[in-house]
């Protein structure tokens, strides 16, 4: 059986998986795994002392690869958690951690945001558009066959 896809889903899904594999690249550069660079990404998005669910909202990522990750990243000196009054630890960067990101991650994340820089807001905002219209419709598409 030979599944046959158009030539633009077929482009698009070399795309999206080449996009997979460089980040997979820069993560392993770093020393670390996919979701700990992610996750200490999000922390420089959302600054020290965010929760553990807000990295997974915003990362749509589950909270038991988060928990894992961040018990990692714990362990080897780079973050750690605090409990300011609530219920809920925050997570914070070590000096290590700071350090390190400051080395590892902060380089990529300016690096991303120059490629946005250098687009034409049209440009970068047509592929924030196109890319939620084809996620919601397969989103929908996946819902209405009971398949999520």
């Amino acid at each position: 059986m030979k599944l046959r896809l158009g030539q633009v889903l077929q482009d698009y899904n070399y795309l999206w998986r080449e996009i997979e594999m460089l980040w997979h690249e820069i993560a392993l550069s770093a020393g670390m795994s996919d979701s700990a660079f992610t996750i200490l990404y999000t922390i420089l998005e959302l600054g020290e002392g965010c929760l553990q669910k807000d990295i997974c909202n915003l990362n749509a990522v589950s909270k038991q690869t988060v928990h894992s990750s961040v018990k990692n990243l714990e362990r080897d000196g780079i973050i750690e958690f605090r409990n300011e009054g609530g219920k809920e630890k925050r997570v914070y960067l070590t000096s290590y951690g700071k350090a390190f990101t400051k080395e590892k991650i902060f380089p990529i994340a300016n690096m991303e945001n120059e490629v946005f820089a250098e687009m034409h807001e049209e440009e970068s905002q047509e592929l924030i558009r196109l890319t939620r219209k084809y996620l919601t419709q397969f989103q929908e598409k996946l819902k209405n066959k009971e398949i999520i």
